[in-house]
């Protein structure tokens, strides 16, 4: 099968992260799958939600938003606000980013914190809820690596890294990475949510109108465990290079849009 985009079955998508867009989050980044973008932010309070109060639940916690920005898709999305009820699908997402990112997190070590990851779609080519798993963790550690040098946390609270890749089945063939036009036409659709040391979060698939084999599930997730290795290097380097980066300087960003 030849791809929409010429590449090879278990190739991913060109990866990047772009460091510390949003001045006035705790860590940012544009999380670049191909032609889906995801702006991925932490805002870290010192405070946390008053049912933990309530409750008396010792440590921090964790959730996320996610929404799809009107100019991201061919076609105007309208924004929650302006048509009267929130989108399920957005709900849907930001509750699977909210799970996979406190599987990452020892919340007790957080302490009486509360971390908002906010992920805003820029431009959908398919995979904004992969892009948006795999570019907040890159943010979530970042933050909390800047906590640690501001001494409010001995060490950091971040125990694995999470990363998220799509793989699916389009005319019979399995694939990593589906695009849009992938995803779109695929027979089968499937989401895989993993650490770095190879342990899963969660797993995401269905067949759209079709059916998929033990044996076709299990090259999915193969070829996911591939993905997420390669993503995984990835997420290192770009964390260790925040360490370069002032996150008031968007001088990374002016130089990104710069040369698109």
């Amino acid at each position: 099968m030849k791809r929409h985009d010429d590449r090879s079955l278990d190739q991913m998508r060109p990866l990047e992260f772009i460091l510390d867009v949003a001045p006035h989050a705790s860590a940012s980044v544009i999380a670049c799958f191909g032609d889906t973008r995801v702006i991925c932010a932490v805002t870290i309070e010192e405070d946390v939600p008053r049912w933990m109060k309530n409750q008396r639940v010792s440590g921090g916690w964790l959730t996320a938003e996610y929404a799809m920005l009107p100019y991201s898709t061919l076609d105007r999305k309208r924004r929650d606000s302006t048509s009267g009820r929130v989108d399920g699908r957005s709900v849907e997402i930001q509750r699977l980013i909210g799970r996979s990112l406190r599987a990452a997190v020892d919340l007790e070590a957080l302490g009486p914190r509360t971390i908002w990851i906010d992920c805003d779609v820029l431009q959908a080519d398919g995979g904004t809820r992969t892009a948006s798993i795999t570019g907040a963790t890159v943010a979530l550690a970042i933050a909390l690596n800047r906590l640690v040098s501001k001494g409010l946390l001995v060490k950091s609270p971040l125990k694995k890294l999470i990363s998220a890749v799509s793989v699916g089945k389009c005319e019979g063939t399995v694939l990593l990475d589906l695009c849009y036009v992938e995803d779109r036409d695929a027979e089968v659709d499937m989401n895989v949510v993993m650490t770095d040391a190879g342990e899963f979060v969660e797993l995401q698939g269905s067949g759209e109108e079709a059916v998929f084999t033990p044996d076709e599930m299990a090259q999915m997730i193969a070829l996911a465990s591939k993905g997420v290795q390669d993503i995984a290097v990835v997420q290192r380097e770009a964390i260790a290079r925040a360490d370069e980066t002032v996150p008031s300087d968007l001088s990374n960003l002016r130089d990104f849009f710069a040369r698109k």
